[in-house]
């Protein structure tokens, strides 16, 4: 297949490490006008460098820009006002207990993992569908349908992107605009290797640790391994194309097998 994204603007969130910039490199790799998107003008250009040192040529903007706040929101659509491919990649974890996650807590991860993509999807939708033409994904996670005991907080977040990836899709209908969310299984990025050194714990090798985290917790993979990022970014690079025309409203998975389930 080839995927032509030419003339195409695309904006991924937090995309200065592991799966972002995973998706924004393999956006520009197939022609895309990629933008860098996260909170330091450092980490920002640090990430725009390795892009253009894997796709030498590559057409990428990077704009550092806080969009967990209406603040920082409007701060970098005033820097790109118009989007041709949304993908919500911006995304926290971290391993608790969940009767010790507070109020205030669980606030910042509705904050982060939903309402900055509900937020950014609500300011580039309207003009999509005036062109007739546009992609809207939500990176979502093999957590939002099989709620892990150790990120019940992450794993609701995420069931919460999967609702909202179908009713946009819904507000979507008949403009040549389409919607999805990707369902990503355990990946092997730096904040992943944090978690399984956390509950494995840190003096075990890590190939040793990654066998028995995968195991322990993640014994439904099919995969039986850690997914890389790049992985997770060919899925959304084929959505984010003219070829993926009749996908809408779906939940599509780069799981590893791991939700033990036929549909989502």
């Amino acid at each position: 297949m080839d995927i032509d994204l030419k003339g195409r603007t695309a904006l991924v969130t937090g995309s200065t490490q592991g799966i972002g910039h995973a998706i924004a490199t393999g956006l520009a790799a197939a022609g895309a006008r990629a933008v860098i998107n996260g909170r330091g003008e450092e980490r920002v250009k640090d990430a725009v460098e390795r892009l253009l040192a894997d796709v030498p040529g590559a057409d990428v903007l990077g704009v550092a820009a806080d969009v967990t706040s209406e603040e920082g929101t409007a701060a970098l659509v005033a820097k790109l006002p118009q989007v041709d491919v949304l993908v919500n990649n911006l995304g926290i974890f971290e391993a608790r207990p969940v009767l010790e996650i507070g109020d205030e807590e669980w606030r910042r991860y509705f904050e982060v993992n939903v309402l900055s993509g509900v937020r950014l999807t609500r300011t580039y939708l309207p003009g999509m569908t005036e062109r007739g033409w546009g992609r809207v994904l939500f990176v979502s996670s093999d957590s939002s349908v099989v709620i892990p005991e150790e990120m019940v907080h992450y794993g609701v977040t995420k069931t919460a992107q999967l609702a909202v990836s179908r009713g946009f899709a819904k507000a979507a209908a008949g403009t040549g605009v389409t919607v999805n969310s990707v369902i990503a299984g355990p990946t092997h990025t730096g904040g992943v290797e944090d978690l399984v050194t956390s509950v494995v714990g840190g003096d075990v090798p890590w190939d040793e640790a990654q066998a028995r985290f995968m195991r322990e917790y993640r014994p439904q993979s099919l995969l039986q391994r850690l997914i890389e990022p790049a992985e997770i970014a060919n899925m959304v690079t084929y959505l984010s194309s003219d070829l993926a025309s009749a996908t809408t409203g779906g939940a599509l998975r780069v799981d590893g097998g791991y939700v033990d389930s036929i549909l989502p």
